[in-house]
């Protein structure tokens, strides 16, 4: 078959998203994410072929992202996990760091480790950051693997100093390997970097998910080639793709698979008219917050996933428990909350009709007008009007609020504060003014928040893209291939051994190459993270091929003035990381949009401050390019509903996409 059929498909926490671009051709779908997630992913593909007319075996590229990884560390229910360490430093996990997570409750507790104590093992071994001093017993590594009993599913290799030299953790990972039935993940394979918790951390957080993500893996392989597709290639954290059969060995660089897909997609709707964009990605249960400035998104290598860290290279995304499943609730203060609890898709919001009796930001919405009885949600949902307006009243009541419609207000308003802080987090808290960027609104529920948000961040353009309900999804299609390593080598930038230096970046070089799927088109970037002598936090800077120190500390001094504001030109620079960045660019589908005319095909009363106004109803895919309305206006698509509130004015390109522009900001500009 000559036609390109490309296929892209995201698990949420509520639905399953599935774009299929049949050449230039975009259809949609939303189903239901199930428990065992392989379920809903068939569903979801199979009703797209089918509105698409195409056979399952037509599908040409097939790229997934998925919760899994996310989903384990959340709910705890990863592999049974062993930790295998230096003697004396089995408690690692246990002590952690200083902070507290919430500084000033004395209740507050820390997470409960991966591992618990009895199964952490000892080896009596030492290598320091300059050689082995200790080396490793093979038969007291064979003794520790005994001792590990049969249930135990992964086993983390963790020792001092492996980051520095790797021979003894290789040699116990060797033995590991050969006399237990069990995934084992070394931290020298994984986070080849100094801070021992982290490193700890990140390789139990590896071995204790990489065994849930390769039974999907398994299940969903075998389901797919029966229907005639290739195997999926997965969207990593990084916002890169990568082969499944790569990322099965380390599937923590999949915890954020989803929320980096999004970004991703998102990133394809930067336009030059601001400084950048922030992505906006509100789904059934959460929200997920991103930056892209200057055409580069933002990254970070550290967080914290159920609380343990995770220091490998991910889109940095800020998510908060507010979607259009978040449950509303009263505290015992009385005060009206929402989230991070969540209807879920089963039994979901109230008004899905499912047995749900727990009011919702998607009820609020209905009883607000934003959404019609009978709007279909997943191209399925068909919404009950009384059960909304019920379960409402029951908050109302609980709330000491006059009714539903109060009711419906506060959560609509609660709900967005939530979403307003996380915009700020990743914005104004970071040095960066909202108002020099345009919002991109996506996800099941965003667009139907998105211009509130705005308007109370001062933001004067939203943009909504085609498909915008499964934009992580379609940006999947678009993503780069993307492979990252990194290796400590700490010294003073004045005396960098550049040979040394080479060295390093050259086995990196010769890792990535044989990941990639096509190594001689691959894209190298070359960084380090540097910092003044005796700071404790770094900063990165790019680094010159071949390695010159004075190259480097040019920049470096340049990036610290940019992102603290002085540099100290005189002071000492010391290395810390090197890092390597491979990256295969994708491939964006081309989107065609046809419409026929801007005609209303209903209306109905909508909540617009303190009433409510007769607002009309757009379907989405008969607008053509070039039209443009003035709001309050609501559009409908099969997967989203996109707000225009009064005083916004709506435009529609070529591609589909929507753009609000606020009248009230139409022609002013932010003074630099």
């Amino acid at each position: 078959m000559d036609r390109s059929v490309r296929l892209g498909v995201d698990i949420g926490g509520t639905f399953t998203d599935v774009v299929l671009v049949v050449d230039g051709a975009v259809t949609t779908a939303k189903v239901p994410t199930t428990a065992d997630q392989s379920n809903g992913v068939l569903a979801g593909i199979e009703r797209a072929c089918e509105a698409a007319g195409v056979a399952p075996a037509d599908v040409g590229q097939f790229r997934h992202a998925m919760t899994v990884t996310t989903n384990a560390m959340l709910e705890g229910t990863g592999a049974q996990t062993a930790l295998v360490t230096t003697a004396g430093f089995s408690d690692v996990l246990e002590i952690g760091r200083q902070e507290r997570p919430a500084l000033y409750d004395l209740t507050a507790e820390k997470p409960t480790p991966l591992v618990p104590a009895e199964r952490r093992y000892e080896v009596a071994e030492r290598a320091t950051t300059e050689g082995t001093e200790t080396p490793v017993d093979r038969a007291a590594v064979e003794e520790v693997a005994a001792a590990i009993d049969d249930e135990t599913e992964s086993v983390a290799v963790c020792l001092l100093h492996a980051y520095a030299h790797q021979e003894n953790e290789q040699q116990v990972a060797e033995i590991l390997r050969e006399s237990v039935d069990a995934t084992v993940v070394a931290s020298h394979e994984t986070l080849p970097e100094f801070r021992e918790y982290e490193r700890t951390s990140t390789t139990v957080v590896d071995a204790y998910v990489t065994p849930v993500l390769s039974g999907y893996l398994d299940r969903l392989r075998e389901r797919v080639t029966a229907r005639g597709i290739d195997p999926p290639r997965v969207m990593q954290s990084n916002g890169g793709i990568a082969d499944a059969d790569t990322l099965r060995d380390h599937a923590v660089t999949t915890v954020l698979s989803g929320p980096a897909a999004g970004v991703v997609g998102a990133s394809l709707f930067e336009k030059n008219t601001h400084e950048g964009i922030i992505t906006f990605d509100m789904g059934g249960t959460s929200t997920d917050v991103g930056l892209v400035t200057g055409g580069e998104i933002e990254r970070t290598r550290e967080a914290r996933i159920g609380g343990y860290p995770v220091h490998v290279p991910m889109v940095d995304v800020a998510t908060v428990g507010a979607g259009g499943g978040s449950i509303a609730w009263v505290d015992s203060g009385g005060a009206l909350r929402v989230g991070p609890q969540s209807a879920g898709a089963d039994p979901g919001p109230a008004c899905y009709g499912r047995g749900g009796e727990e009011p919702t930001v998607t009820d609020a919405a209905l009883q607000l007008g934003y959404l019609g009885a009978d709007t279909e949600l997943g191209e399925e949902l068909q919404l009950d009007a009384d059960a909304a307006r019920d379960t409402l009243g029951n908050l109302a009541a609980a709330a000491d609020l006059a009714g539903p419609i109060e009711a419906a207000r506060g959560v609509y308003g609660v709900a967005n504060a939530t979403m307003t802080r996380a915009i700020r987090d990743v914005t104004v808290e970071r040095g960066h003014d909202p108002r020099r960027f345009a919002l991109v609104a996506f996800g099941g529920a965003g667009p139907m928040h998105a211009a509130a948000l705005a308007d109370g961040l001062d933001v004067d353009a939203v943009r909504v893209p085609r498909a915008n309900g499964v934009l992580s999804a379609l940006g999947l299609l678009a993503a780069d291939e993307r492979h990252d390593a990194s290796r400590t080598h700490r010294t003073t930038l004045s005396d960098a051994d550049t040979g040394a230096v080479e060295e390093l970046y050259g086995a990196m070089t010769d890792r990535l190459r044989g990941a990639s799927s096509d190594p001689d088109s691959a894209t190298l970037r070359r960084r380090a993270d540097l910092r003044y002598a005796g700071q404790s936090h770094e900063l990165t800077a790019d680094v010159p091929e071949p390695f010159d120190p004075a190259t480097v500390a040019d920049r470096f001094h340049a990036a610290h003035e940019r992102a603290r504001g002085y540099r100290l030109d005189d002071e000492p620079i010391e290395l810390v990381t090197l890092r390597l960045t491979a990256t295969l660019s994708g491939d964006a589908p081309a989107i065609a949009h046809e419409g026929q005319a801007l005609d209303a095909t209903d209306h109905r009363e909508a909540s617009f401050g303190e009433g409510f106004r007769e607002t009309p109803v757009y379907e989405r895919a008969s607008i053509p390019g070039g039209a443009t309305f003035e709001g309050p206006a609501i559009v409908e698509g099969g997967e989203s509903t996109v707000v225009v509130p009064p005083d916004w004015r709506a435009t529609v390109d070529d591609k589909g996409t929507i753009e609000m522009q606020r009248l009230a900001a139409a022609g002013s500009e932010v003074d630099a």
